[in-house]
């Protein structure tokens, strides 16, 4: 890390002409990490994005897209594509996540989902990878194999297995039958900055794909680091709909579909990003998005209901997973808005433990009948 400190540091010294001293900025989930310079009265960001890992003119050229249609995405003033280095502009130090409150947050979600009907309506997906379905399923497989299997431990049974294939192959099929549109793969509260207009300030689009269009919505509206109250969200989440229609980006008989759309495309996002963090902890040595997962998963656990396909998954999560995890402590700030809610889910689950022989029986019951449904469809 030293050497590539001191690598940014020579080369901003080039550009600017000037010896700049760098300011850890914020640390992200990946292997990107940024600094802040301050020459005179101005502030930039050196990006540092090792080029074995990254490509950083996929992040330019999506930021350009963006800003192209009036979004207030960083300016890109230098770039070393060789070296994995960026200078841009400074977006500030005030993200979603600090801001939100209850006062507020009507006002910034709709800044958010404004610009986001921009990103669906008109940013060009040339060159976009697609959202397919290996795509969607590879992301699914990291919560059996990072959460289930190497954070906790499990070894599988053929049942269990079984649970999660029926889930996996129901949200996939969901997910594709949804409108494709630009996505940003990570619209919430971490990448989304409250800045003078326009706002908000987006970070960390170099991801985007072309893929469903209830993906950033459910990114943003059943975040993964700070928890709303349902009828709340789905009220959001209804008037997107609504703005979405008015601008072409979904037909008006997709309307009455948005919502299960929604449902279970955040399905499909939270036991992703269940494994992502768990990979985090075990692979990347970076442990403070456990505390996150009780969460993400009590998501899961909120929609299940409305859809019979997802009974056995949700009891699955709710009878031995949430059990299994450690008590976290929460951290403080806006991420911990709920963070009660959150740990009474967890302990629900760990006096429910108890049960698990007799959900287990029921569960098999309930397989054999699916399975023979299935054998019967094929045959036909």
């Amino acid at each position: 890390m030293r050497e590539r400190h001191a690598q940014a540091a020579d080369w901003v010294e080039r550009i600017l002409g000037r010896e700049c001293r760098l300011e850890s900025a914020s640390s992200d989930a990946s292997f990107r990490r940024y600094w802040r310079i301050r020459p005179e009265t101005r502030s930039y960001i050196v990006m540092d994005a090792p080029p074995v890992a990254a490509d950083i003119e996929r992040f330019v050229c999506i930021a350009e897209r963006l800003r192209a249609l009036g979004l207030n995405t960083p300016q890109v003033y230098a770039q070393e594509p060789d070296q994995g280095l960026l200078l841009l502009g400074d977006l500030g130090t005030r993200c979603y996540l600090d801001a939100l409150d209850q006062e507020n947050v009507d006002r910034l979600y709709g800044d958010a989902l404004a610009a986001l009907a921009v990103i669906q309506a008109c940013a060009s997906t040339e060159g976009l990878p697609r959202y397919d379905s290996p795509f969607l399923r590879r992301e699914l497989e990291l919560f059996r194999d990072w959460l289930l299997i190497h954070y906790l431990g499990w070894e599988l049974s053929d049942l269990e297995n079984g649970v999660l294939e029926s889930a996996f192959e129901f949200l996939v099929e969901h997910a594709l039958e949804q409108p494709q549109v630009c996505v940003h793969r990570d619209f919430h509260s971490r990448n989304l900055m409250v800045t003078t207009p326009p706002s908000p300030g987006i970070l960390d689009f170099q991801d985007a794909v072309v893929g469903p269009v209830t993906y950033d919505p459910v990114s943003l509206l059943r975040d993964c680091y700070i928890a709303w109250p349902r009828e709340r969200v789905e009220d959001w989440a209804q008037g997107y709909a609504a703005l979405a229609v008015h601008s072409g980006i979904l037909r008006p008989e997709d309307e009455d579909r948005f919502m299960t759309w929604f449902d279970l495309m955040g399905v499909q996002r939270h036991l992703k990003a269940s494994g992502i963090f768990a990979r985090l902890k075990i692979r990347d040595h970076k442990p403070g998005y456990l505390a996150d997962i009780p969460r993400t998963l009590g998501y899961v656990l909120e929609v299940a209901p409305a859809y019979p396909e997802l009974r056995a998954l949700a009891d699955l999560i709710r009878e031995r997973v949430l059990p299994e995890l450690p008590i976290m402590e929460f951290p403080s700030g806006p991420s911990s808005k709920h963070q009660d809610q959150d740990k009474d889910a967890q302990q629900d689950a760990i006096q429910n433990k108890g049960k698990h022989a007799d959900f287990l029986d029921e569960m098999e019951k309930e397989m054999d009948g699916e399975v023979s449904d299935d054998e019967g469809q094929h045959s036909a």
